[in-house]
């Protein structure tokens, strides 16, 4: 295992890439997206991201993003997740990170140092998985709709509205919706919605102006969705650490 640290600015990229170890990515402040082949993840402040070896993504910071990053062999990550996945962070998880951040790339691998990776591996099996993931469709007439609303995640059209630019029926597209993410037309723009929500409020956005902008019609209803979705309201989960 290596990890070490670094501070990326709004707007820094880390532009694709692959690795043939595993990755965490730790936001000890800041938020990070990163993009797959399989979709996308928003990663707030004080959690992390996790990419299984082999895997093309892109990481970009949106605000300041104190980020640790830690590199694990692929013998090591039995048990773990074979794909993309946002994690809660423990206070534990936390100081073995910055603990492990102060290893030597040679420490020996019978002895404390050892012992300390392995219990960091042993809680990353247990840290809870945050619902976060944003899937993106394969089919071009799909694309077409979930590019509209990435631009504008505002946008009020239905199925029924795209299907005349997509050049597909509204229950063609709500199969294929389904078949190619495993969410309905409407959970997936919900899930947009959060996405663009945390990076706003994560820049310190103000919750009424984030809830009209991205869509909602009242900032009680944009929580509703945030509790249901995060288990917390938006200033609860954002302050966790």
């Amino acid at each position: 295992m290596v990890a070490y640290g670094r501070q990326m600015a709004d707007g820094d990229v880390i532009a694709w890439h692959r690795h043939d170890h595993a990755q965490l990515f730790y936001g000890g402040s800041g938020l990070m997206r990163v993009e797959s082949t399989a979709g996308a993840w928003v990663v707030p402040p004080a959690r992390a991201v996790w990419i299984p070896p082999g895997i093309d993504h892109q990481v970009t910071a949106v605000g300041g993003v104190e980020m640790r990053a830690v590199y694990l062999l692929p013998e090591a990550i039995k048990g773990l997740p074979d794909g993309c996945r946002v994690l809660g962070v423990s206070p534990l998880l936390r100081e073995l990170v910055a603990a492990a951040m102060t290893l030597p790339p040679d420490y020996a691998l019978e002895g404390p140092e050892a012992r300390l990776v392995g219990v960091l591996i042993d809680q990353l099996r247990v840290e809870p998985m945050e619902q976060l993931h944003l899937p993106m469709p394969r089919d071009r007439r799909l694309r077409a709709v979930t590019e509209a609303l990435i631009a504008n995640p505002a946008d009020p059209r239905t199925l029924e509205d795209f299907g005349g630019a997509a050049g597909a029926s509204a229950r063609t597209l709500a199969r294929r919706f389904l078949a190619e993410t495993g969410l309905t037309f409407g959970a997936w723009r919900q899930q947009l919605r959060l996405h663009e929500a945390l990076a706003r409020l994560a820049q310190g956005e103000p919750v009424t102006t984030v809830a009209f902008e991205i869509g909602y019609d009242s900032p009680s209803a944009f929580i509703a969705m945030f509790r249901k979705t995060l288990g917390a309201t938006p200033g609860r989960y954002l302050a966790r650490e």
